[in-house]
């Protein structure tokens, strides 16, 4: 694979996967987005990034849109960045992207994405990553990003290599602060250890973040539900910082008021990632015996909800 002129193909170009091709652009390298519903104000207007980091637009010429695979030319590296509710796609989505020695690098949240596209392409092409960035989609073609935008990338099996480190400095270069996870699982840890509790309650309680801190029951409901995380990730032996808990809090405080993923995942009828961010990790704490009973009461809260829905197409 070509990390010097690589072709790179955004699939789930949302808010993530727009915010941050559209940083690749901006720096001229070669981006093809796989767009659904906003293709056609893309692909005549551009992108528009209202961004913290400074506001930037990009013309169409300046990168490639689609609403085909088939119709993509073969990638150096895919980046999914496709909601994990539609992992079911994954297959038809990125088959038509590969050649031998294309990368898969997925900034999904949640457990289970690697391991999904692992089966499916072999774990010889995966890499992991985190996204921490406060961000949202406005009118179509718009992207409002408010706060932070660092990402974390690893193997999905074993220590960094050349490659991780190659692509943490294309990353970093084009203004996307990248920093290298020696060990992804705790990377993915550590990321439930917030994503749980804030996208959880955020969503079963509708409220924004502010809303759950601005509170000491709000605050120990979270602190609770972040013991319960550790506890878990202990047991499947990922050894968080206890003193994270008090950090993630804190890094929240600085969000203000922000609506969380999974929140205007309902608010909008849209299918929510419950089983990548609440199932999985419950699944790992059922196969090592470990209660979560604060985990599995939102839950079963989010899923009476999610199963209440009529998505759209």
């Amino acid at each position: 694979m070509s990390l010097d002129q690589p072709a790179i193909a955004i699939i789930g170009s949302g808010a993530v996967g727009g915010y941050y091709g559209s940083r690749l652009a901006q720096a001229g390298h070669d981006l093809h987005f796989l767009l659904r519903s906003d293709y056609d104000a893309v692909r005549t207007n551009g992108w528009t990034i209202h961004s913290c980091d400074g506001d930037f637009s990009l013309t169409p010429d300046q990168f490639h849109a689609y609403n085909d695979p088939t119709l993509m030319p073969k990638a150096d590296l895919v980046l999914v960045t496709l909601k994990a509710t539609a992992n079911a796609q994954l297959g038809s989505l990125i088959r038509p992207l590969l050649k031998d020695d294309t990368l898969i690098l997925t900034l999904q949240n949640g457990l289970g994405n690697e391991e999904q596209l692992a089966d499916l392409y072999g774990q010889d092409r995966i890499i992991g990553g985190l996204a921490f960035v406060c961000i949202n989609r406005g009118q179509p073609g718009h992207i409002h990003h408010t706060d932070h935008g660092l990402i974390a990338i690893g193997e999905y099996q074993g220590p960094p290599t050349d490659r991780v480190r190659r692509l943490a400095g294309m990353f970093n270069s084009s203004r996307i602060r990248c920093r290298i996870l020696d060990n992804l699982r705790h990377g993915r840890w550590e990321k439930l250890l917030w994503n749980i509790p804030f996208n959880g309650l955020g969503a079963a309680m509708d409220t924004t973040t502010d809303r759950l801190l601005a509170s000491p029951a709000g605050i120990e409901l979270v602190r609770d539900i972040m013991k319960e995380v550790l506890a878990v990730a202990h047991a499947d032996g990922v050894d968080l910082d206890p003193k994270l808990i008090e950090q993630k809090i804190d890094h929240t405080r600085t969000m203000q008021a922000y609506r969380t993923s999974m929140q205007i995942d309902r608010q909008t009828g849209r299918p929510m990632e419950l089983d990548a961010i609440l199932g999985q990790p419950l699944r790992v704490a059922s196969a090592h015996h470990v209660p979560m009973p604060l985990v599995q009461m939102i839950a079963r809260q989010l899923q009476a909800l999610d199963n209440s829905q009529n998505y759209p197409d």
